[in-house]
C-alpha cells in the first residue's frame, strides 16, 4: 500500500496553468502506474494521464497537448503541468497508484490507491 498526498490545486482563469503534484509513500517499490483522474460535480470520475515505471505515458483526449504527466523517482513525486486551461477542467484532481497490474491504462479500476485529491477552479 501507498500513501497519496496532492498538492498545487487552486483558481485560475482560462489559458492560465497550474502544476500539481503528488507525494507518495509506503510501498513506493511496487508501482507499476501512476495516474491522475478527476472528478467534477456530479459527473464520473474520468481519466487525464498514467505514467509507467520506465516514463510511458497515456493521455485522455481532451487533454492531448495542454497537460503532461511526470514524475521524479528520486522524490517518489508525480506532477501534472496544466497549460491552457479551460473552464471544463474544473474538477477535483486526485492522483493513484496501481500496485498489483502490470498494465499502465487510464481505467479507474486498475489503481488500489487513492489521494484525497486537490480542487481546481478554471472561470471564463
Amino acid at each position: 500500500q501507498v500513501q497519496l498526498v496532492e498538492s498545487g490545486g487552486g483558481s485560475v482563469q482560462a489559458g492560465g496553468s497550474l502544476r500539481l503534484s503528488c507525494s507518495a509513500s509506503g510501498y513506493t517499490y511496487s508501482i507499476y502506474c501512476m495516474g491522475w483522474f478527476r472528478q467534477a460535480p456530479g459527473k464520473e470520475r474520468e481519466g487525464v494521464a498514467v505514467i509507467d515505471s520506465d516514463g510511458g505515458t497515456v493521455y485522455a483526449d481532451s487533454v492531448k497537448g495542454r497537460f503532461t504527466i511526470s514524475q521524479d523517482n528520486a522524490k517518489n513525486t508525480l506532477y501534472l503541468q496544466m497549460n491552457s486551461l479551460k473552464p471544463e477542467d474544473t474538477a477535483m484532481y486526485v492522483c493513484a497508484a496501481d500496485l498489483i497490474t502490470p498494465v499502465c491504462a487510464i481505467v479507474v479500476g486498475l489503481f488500489n490507491d487513492w489521494g484525497q485529491g486537490t480542487q481546481v477552479t478554471v472561470s471564463s
